[in-house]
């Protein structure tokens, strides 16, 4: 735009960002809100037909009620005298095209992730009953926090729905990545974005293009008509299953394909949990320790021995819990006599007899006849009760006796 760097007012231009069939694309500054902004400029040859106009400016509006995490959010469209812009959010970052570029295809855990967020993006669109019609990598952008951002919704479809006689001079900006419904010049369906994501995704896994030709023409016929080739055979090591979910939504038709994206992006979830799931068994299945059950005992000559056998080694025995100090000094092992107790710790009855003979052995007599291990300490507990109650008992009688006087002192004067 030679000598405009201000539209309406409002958004003044700063650089130009990308260009394309359709459309130059600027960061801006939007002076009403301080905030920067990508500005999208229509061609001047799109913007002759008022038809045009009129359907971009209905999809650019149905776009802007769209709000997902996965889509380029757009802020406002219009127009200035003979420019025609649409305003949407400024991304950070770089697009998916000079990604793959730089490392000729992507690891495979972050390719499988964007082409998700690709499908739930696309999905939104298709269930508020948009289709985007240039699904390309240089449409997906990512920020710097890896999220995918789907853009350039609306003006393809507008294109494809009102400028049919000059159509060529501008969709096959982009025909690697067209389905062949387009290439035939039919109607775009959410088939046809889901066909366009399968090439993208060929593209990632791999880091080359299914079909490459010399002139449009022979790129058209090659989506139409040629071998579906599969991605497998280009990266050995991409999945069997994914491999074939990629030539699934490469199908010619479009009744071959999942209808939609969300469908598409449900299979490819299901995917990746397998392989985390795969991924996470293989780990734990080299690190692991013994089961419970193999640690269990087993009987020999039994079939689960003989195969167990020798699997792991058998647990080491455990030594005898040590009893506490004070009952192991009172028992003995079978057949071999106690110690002798040192003199100072001798215990005596209450009547002074010795709970211990002299040999360590339990004076029978003395305990009445009660020979357990704790012996001497029951006897002289039980003996120890014994005083208690006779002490007792004259207690008792002298109060009896002390209360006697009281009693006939307050019988008499009755008499």
């Amino acid at each position: 735009m030679p000598g405009e760097t201000l539209l309406n007012q409002r958004y003044e231009l700063v650089a130009q960002q990308g260009s394309g069939g359709m459309s130059v694309i600027y960061k801006a500054l939007d002076r009403m809100l301080g905030r920067m902004v990508a500005v999208k400029i229509l061609r001047p040859n799109l913007t002759k037909d008022p038809a045009f106009l009129e359907k971009f400016q209905q999809e650019a509006r149905s776009v802007a009620m769209m709000a997902h995490p996965n889509i380029v959010t757009v802020h406002d469209v219009g127009s200035d005298g003979a420019t025609h812009y649409i305003v949407m959010e400024m991304i950070e970052g770089n697009d998916l095209k000079k990604l793959i570029k730089a490392r000729d295809g992507l690891p495979f855990d972050k390719a499988l992730d964007y082409a998700i967020q690709m499908c739930a993006g696309l999905g939104f669109a298709h269930r508020s009953q948009l289709v985007h019609a240039d699904v390309k990598p240089q449409n997906i952008l990512i920020n710097r926090e890896g999220i995918v951002k789907v853009t350039d919704f609306g003006i393809a479809q507008a294109y494809t729905d009102t400028m049919t006689q000059t159509r060529s001079e501008v969709v096959w900006g982009s025909p690697h990545y067209f389905a062949p419904e387009q290439a035939r010049g039919e109607k775009p369906l959410p088939a046809s974005d889901v066909y366009s994501i399968g090439i993208v995704m060929f593209e990632m896994f791999t880091g080359r293009l299914p079909y490459v030709a010399s002139t449009q023409r022979d790129l058209a016929l090659a989506h139409i008509k040629a071998e579906i080739p599969r991605a497998k055979d280009f990266n050995a090591d991409l999945p069997e299953d994914l491999s074939n979910v990629i030539g699934k939504v490469m199908s010619k038709a479009p009744n071959d394909r999942y209808k939609h994206a969300d469908q598409l992006g449900h299979i490819l979830q299901e995917l990746r949990e397998r392989s985390r799931h795969a991924a996470r068994q293989t780990a734990v299945g080299r690190t692991a320790p013994p089961t419970l059950q193999s640690q269990q005992p087993v009987r020999r000559g039994t079939r689960a021995s003989s195969r167990r056998a020798g699997a792991y080694p058998a647990p080491a025995r455990q030594a005898p819990i040590p009893l506490p100090r004070r009952a192991a000094q009172n028992i003995a092992p079978a057949g071999v006599a106690n110690p002798p107790a040192p003199a100072n710790s001798q215990p005596f009855s209450a009547r002074g007899k010795p709970l211990l003979n002299p040999d360590g052995t339990i004076n029978v007599e003395a305990t009445g006849g009660y020979t357990g291990p704790f012996a001497p300490k029951r006897q002289a507990a039980r003996e120890g009760a014994d005083l208690v109650t006779i002490i007792l008992v004259i207690l008792a009688f002298l109060a009896v006796a002390g209360l006697a006087p009281l009693y006939l002192l307050g019988v008499f004067p009755l008499l």
